[in-house]
């Protein structure tokens, strides 16, 4: 029996084939041990969203900060922080971890970091329908409105950004293992220094300004300005484009000339 052959060796079809096979492949060997199944990929932020929730509108009185309801306006932004997040984490062992495969593949060494970026993204496709039931049934209803449509340019973005850090991060990391730490410190530092727990337009100045060059910023305006229309800034959704561009350049740059050192030590 033969295995059939997707693609000419180095095409796009061939490279792309690879990368929905080994993200498929990270799925199932996540999932095939778990009862609950995809449902983890909720519950991580539906529980922090709780959390947040009950702090600040039944502990303190959080005023005017973020959109009403509230546990809408935190699932918009805790969903796709927690891709982000547990991409960027993984990408600091994407290399180690099946180092073997690594070396001895023919396909270009990038797919070791697009399929860390597919595989939570498919993860964080499977959440939206969560985002959407709380948004049909909470209390204020929320209305959505035509910036819904940019919802998918969020996600695109965010790939763009993701891919970009992914081919920094990855091969730093792999050949100095301390930047493994320090990335889960940046990544700490970044949840309170991006617009999740509140908005854009609640911080005061000079600190609005200087998140404006987060690219984050301007990605969850994008996911949240179809169901709160002020968080809505098409200045920080211009700043994140051009900011998650520069990334992949750089990254693709980096990636380019970390490779050899990369192979030799792994």
């Amino acid at each position: 029996m033969t295995t059939a052959v997707v693609g000419a060796p180095g095409s796009a079809r061939r490279y792309l084939h690879s990368l929905w096979l080994l993200s498929a492949r990270d799925l199932k060997v996540r999932y095939s041990t778990s009862a609950l199944g995809y449902l983890w990929s909720v519950l991580d932020p539906l529980v922090m969203s709780a959390i947040y929730w009950f702090v600040f509108t039944q502990v303190f009185q959080r005023g005017d900060i973020g959109g009403s309801p509230y546990i809408v306006f935190l699932i918009a932004g805790l969903l796709p922080w927690v891709w982000f997040n547990s991409a960027v984490s993984d990408l600091t062992k994407a290399f180690k971890k099946d180092a073997r495969l690594v070396r001895s593949t023919a396909i270009p060494r990038s797919i070791w970091v697009n399929r860390i970026v597919l595989s939570k993204g498919v993860e964080f496709a499977f959440s939206i329908p969560v985002l959407a039931l709380f948004a049909v049934f909470a209390v204020p209803r929320v209305e959505l409105n035509a910036l819904i449509l940019l919802f998918p340019l969020g996600i695109l973005l965010q790939v763009v950004l993701l891919v970009g850090l992914g081919l920094i991060v990855a091969p730093l990391c792999a050949l100095w293992g301390d930047l493994e730490r320090t990335t889960r410190l940046v990544l700490r530092a970044l949840f309170y220094a991006s617009p999740i727990i509140y908005g854009l337009p609640d911080l005061p100045p000079p600190f609005r300004e200087l998140a404006l060059f987060n690219p984050l910023t301007g990605v969850f305006s994008l996911y949240r300005a179809g169901l709160f229309p002020d968080q809505f800034d098409p200045l920080a959704i211009g700043i994140a484009a051009a900011m998650s561009l520069l990334f992949l350049a750089v990254g693709a740059l980096v990636f380019r000339r970390l490779e050899p050192a990369v192979l030799k030590e792994l």
